[in-house]
């Protein structure tokens, strides 16, 4: 898929060097083509690492995405310079007006936090209220998940006994849904998280479909009926070195950290990890973009 991005966006060279095609805005002006407009509410505190492995998992389609990158102006980032989202990044009073054919809520670190606690916790819920009139589809990742579901239906999260992190085993539950067209069996996903919501009130709740979901790490995958309101417990997004580096983090900060499940070879953490989940993450991000997107918004927004 072309992604179109700023010429400068450090994310492009990133991505060049991997062999993803990344289309520019001089080539981009140059093709008769309307691209899908795709807004991503990044909320993670690395801005740059989730930039790069959500343009990666968009790259596989030949549709053309003009993609902007928005983040909250309730909130003060310790981890991405002013610079960067000053260049790069839009808050809400600069797109409300707007339309956008498909949406990203990222996840972010703070589980641990009651929802009406988060410092953008009212910014966010009129974001997700503006969703369900401005866009087509919209995902929610992770915590971006948990958080749509309190918001959307009144799930609210449970604490788990330990920290889920690692690479996971997940069940297709059903291939009625195009969201999962293509799906093996059987498919890896890597989850890092302290939160969950339980499978049981998901399933009890009528406007929601389980398409998938893991005996370690619960429902993964989550829609309604119509597939404007998606929700990913997980990270399919997750590059090779995103949990290694977690662990690591977690390690020098003296927080005693499980070794991540199933994720180093021979679970040593002095061995490279495998690369799993990625034809998954591609499939996902394709059928989301070709399905409910591409194919469910006006031509014009």
């Amino acid at each position: 898929m072309p992604i179109r991005v700023q010429n400068d966006l450090p994310a492009r060279s990133e991505l060049e060097k991997e062999n993803i095609f990344v289309m520019d805005e001089n080539r981009a002006l140059a093709q008769d083509i309307r691209p899908l407009q795709i807004l991503i509410l990044n909320l993670m505190p690395i801005k740059q690492d989730t930039e790069t492995q959500l343009f990666r998992a968009m790259s596989n389609t030949p549709l053309q995405i003009d993609i902007t990158l928005m983040h909250t102006s309730s909130h003060t980032s310790k981890n991405t310079s002013s610079h960067h989202l000053n260049k790069f990044y839009v808050t809400f009073k600069d797109v409300k007006e707007k339309r956008f054919d498909g949406m990203i809520i990222t996840g972010a670190p703070v589980e641990m936090i009651p929802f009406e606690k988060v410092d953008y916790w009212d910014e966010l819920c009129e974001i997700m209220e503006w969703t369900k009139t401005h866009v087509t589809s919209t995902v929610h990742v992770c915590w971006g998940a948990q958080a749509g579901l309190y918001y959307h239906y009144g799930l609210n999260k449970t604490l788990l006994p330990q920290k889920l992190s690692g690479v996971y085993k997940h069940h297709l539950l059903t291939r009625e849904k195009p969201l999962t067209r293509g799906f093996d069996d059987f498919f890896k996903v890597p989850h890092s998280r302290n939160t969950t919501v339980a499978l049981d009130s998901i399933w009890n709740c009528p406007e929601l479909i389980v398409l998938a979901k893991s005996y370690e790490a619960g429902a993964y995958l989550v829609q309604n009926h119509s597939g404007s309101q998606i929700f990913i417990t997980g990270h399919p997004e997750y590059d090779r070195m995103t949990l290694d580096k977690e662990y690591h983090r977690d390690l020098d900060a003296g927080l005693n950290p499980q070794i991540p499940e199933n994720y180093y070879l021979d679970n040593n953490p002095e061995n490279p990890p495998a690369l799993t989940w990625r034809v998954h993450a591609n499939t996902l991000y394709t059928n989301w973009l070709n399905y409910y997107v591409y194919q469910e918004t006006p031509y014009i927004l």
